[in-house]
């Protein structure tokens, strides 16, 4: 049987999305993934090109507010930035709770006027959430 992981990020617009698309790209065989925000800021147009440059189509996943899931039987909910691991709620079950927190690369771009140097922020993220991924189970064996 599918475990269950959501990602949550502040707004599920590009850390959770990008950690939603490597996970089903990579092992949905394995899990089922969704991703949600504490907020919804839509989905993040510089996270859908680099994740598409990978290989890796999210275009047709949408952000959604964590509330969504509350009827979802969850696994695990792995948190991709402190906001969203500060802001976290209670989960009833046996839901298990994990951080792993990733900068954001919004952000990260504003500190250059370059576009390619800001879309570098965003591909740099994008690697190192496609490394967490690629050895998730070691991680979810931990908790």
């Amino acid at each position: 049987m599918k475990k269950n992981i959501l990602f949550l990020c502040t707004g599920n617009s590009c850390r959770s999305q990008m950690a939603e698309g490597w996970l089903r790209h990579l092992k949905g065989d394995v899990f089922n993934v969704f991703s949600a925000g504490i907020e919804t800021h839509g989905l993040n147009p510089h996270a859908v090109k680099v994740m598409n440059e990978a290989g890796v189509d999210i275009s047709g996943q949408k952000s959604q507010l964590l509330s969504e899931f509350d009827d979802q039987p969850l696994d695990y909910v792995i948190t991709v930035c402190g906001h969203a691991h500060e802001s976290c709620p209670v989960f009833i079950g046996d839901v298990k709770v994990i951080h792993v927190g990733f900068d954001d690369p919004p952000k990260m771009a504003l500190a250059f006027d370059d576009e390619e140097s800001q879309m570098d922020c965003y591909r740099k993220v994008r690697d190192e959430i496609r490394d967490f991924v690629a050895r998730i189970e070691s991680k979810l064996d931990n908790v």
